[in-house]
C-alpha cells in the first residue's frame, strides 16, 4: 500500500467504515496510522483495543494533524452537519474520499473550497465481507498519487474501477450499489418458487442460497468466461433448465423488468443527488 505510515482519519466509522477500518487492518496498516473521530467511543471499541486512535470529535486532534487521507463515512444526511469538523484539514496534501450516497464533488467544493481534493467512492455492502465492489470518480484537483491512496482504500475491501464522467456514479449507484438486495430478492424468489413446487420451505431456502452463493463464487473463478457461457453449459437442449429459460428470458421475462428496476433506481439518484 502506498501510506508511508503516514496518518489515515475517518470521519465517522459506521457499517462501511468499519468494514474498510478492519480491511485495512487485515492488510498490515499499522493500527498507530488509523484516527478516528466517532462520538459514540462503544462503537469503536473494538479498533481502539487493536490500537486505533479514537477522538471524540475533532477538538481533541493535534493541531498540527494532516492526514494523507480523509475518509468521509458519515451517513449523507448528516454530513453537511459533519464535514466541518475536518474542514481545517484541507491541505494540497489530503485527499478526501466520500462513500456518501449523492453527495457530488461539486457540494464538496463549496464546502471545503475549489481546492480541495475530492475522490467519490461508491462500494456496496459485501465490503463487509471483503467482496465488495466499489466504483471512484476523481475531482480534477486529485494528483495520480492520491488516486492510488484512495484505490488502495477502498482495494482493502474488494475490487475497484475507475469512471472519468461523475453522473456514471448514478447508474453504478443502481446497479452495484443496490445489487445485493436484488440478488437477496432472487434468493426469497427461488425459495418461495420452491416452496410452491412442494419443497419444505427449510429445504427450499437452503438450496436457493447456496446456489446463489455457489453461482457467484463459479462466475469469480471462471476467469475469461463470460456469464452467457457458462448459462449455457447447463442448460440442454430440450432439458428441465430450458423450459424455465424460455420464461425468463421472453420479452416480457427478467431482463426488461431488470432494465426498468436499474432504471428507476438511477433516476431516484440523480434526484438525491441534485
Amino acid at each position: 500500500m502506498s501510506f508511508d505510515g503516514r496518518p489515515l482519519l475517518f470521519l465517522g466509522c459506521g457499517k462501511m467504515g468499519g468494514a474498510i477500518l478492519a480491511g485495512l487492518l487485515a492488510r498490515g496498516v499499522a493500527p498507530e496510522q488509523l484516527h478516528i473521530i466517532e462520538p459514540n467511543r462503544e462503537a469503536v471499541a473494538t479498533f481502539v483495543q487493536r490500537g486505533v486512535h479514537h477522538h471524540g470529535s475533532h477538538e481533541s486532534l493535534p493541531e498540527d494533524f494532516s492526514p494523507a487521507l480523509i475518509l468521509l463515512a458519515v451517513k449523507p444526511q448528516v454530513m453537511e452537519e459533519a464535514l466541518p469538523a475536518v474542514g481545517r484539514l484541507a491541505s494540497p496534501e489530503t485527499v478526501y474520499v466520500s462513500v456518501a450516497a449523492g453527495k457530488t464533488i461539486p457540494w464538496f467544493a463549496e464546502r471545503l473550497g475549489p481546492t480541495a481534493r475530492v475522490v467519490r467512492a461508491m462500494p456496496n455492502t459485501p465490503a463487509a465481507v471483503g467482496r465488495g465492489m466499489t466504483v471512484l470518480v476523481a475531482g480534477e484537483a486529485v494528483t495520480s498519487e492520491q488516486r492510488q491512496l484512495a484505490a488502495d482504500l477502498m482495494e482493502a475491501v474488494g475490487e475497484i474501477a475507475w469512471v472519468e464522467d461523475e453522473t456514471l456514479l448514478d447508474p453504478v449507484t443502481a446497479l452495484s450499489g443496490g445489487g445485493p438486495a436484488y440478488v437477496f430478492l432472487m434468493i426469497e424468489c427461488l425459495a418461495k418458487a420452491g416452496e410452491e413446487a412442494g419443497l419444505p420451505a427449510d429445504l427450499a431456502r437452503r438450496l436457493a442460497r447456496e446456489t446463489v452463493a455457489g453461482a457467484g463464487e463459479l462466475v469469480r473463478r471462471s476467469e475469461g468466461q463470460e456469464p452467457e457461457e457458462l448459462r449455457q453449459n447447463v442448460t440442454s437442449p430440450g432439458g428441465t433448465t430450458l423450459e424455465a429459460l424460455k420464461i425468463l428470458m421472453a420479452p416480457d421475462g427478467l431482463q426488461p423488468l431488470m432494465t426498468r428496476a436499474i432504471a428507476a433506481a438511477t433516476r431516484r439518484s440523480r434526484e438525491l443527488a441534485s
